[in-house]
């Protein structure tokens, strides 16, 4: 029974394949798929150039994946610069905090005499100098922008 169910479907395919042709030349007598395929066979050499590119692209790009050295590199490479950063960043914060804190608790007032003192504070006068000299980077980079 095995025997006359291999001849049949052998027939079915081939069946469906010449099925399948008429459709295939039917569009390739199209003009507009004639047009379609002559501007690829023009431009095949393009295509050659990009998909080698591409290609190239793809190898690296599945090597640098796969190498757990290199990962492994980049990784402790970017804990190096972000780890003094984050030490910075906490610092920050936490002054932050404790200014916040202790400005709520403070109960004096701040007048003209205690203004002038505080201008003499040499953190006050960092913040200053820096405040200036980023203003004067803004104006310069304002008048470049108007040139």
């Amino acid at each position: 029974m095995s025997e006359t169910t291999a001849p049949q479907t052998e027939l079915d395919v081939t069946a469906v394949q010449a099925a399948a042709k008429p459709d295939v030349l039917d569009q390739l007598l199209k003009p507009e798929v004639q047009e379609s395929l002559t501007v690829l066979v023009e431009q095949l050499p393009k295509l050659t150039e990009m998909m080698t590119l591409l290609t190239k692209t793809y190898d690296l790009a599945s090597k640098v994946a796969t190498d757990r050295v290199l990962i492994q590199d980049m990784v402790g490479g970017l804990q190096e610069v972000v780890k003094p950063l984050e030490k910075k960043v906490k610092g920050y914060a936490s002054a932050v905090i404790e200014a916040n804190d202790r400005a709520e608790h403070a109960e004096g007032t701040i007048g003209l005499f205690g203004m002038l003192k505080l201008l003499k504070d040499p953190e006050l006068q960092k913040m200053l100098r820096f405040s200036q000299a980023y203003l004067d980077i803004l104006a310069e980079r304002n008048k470049k922008e108007d040139e």
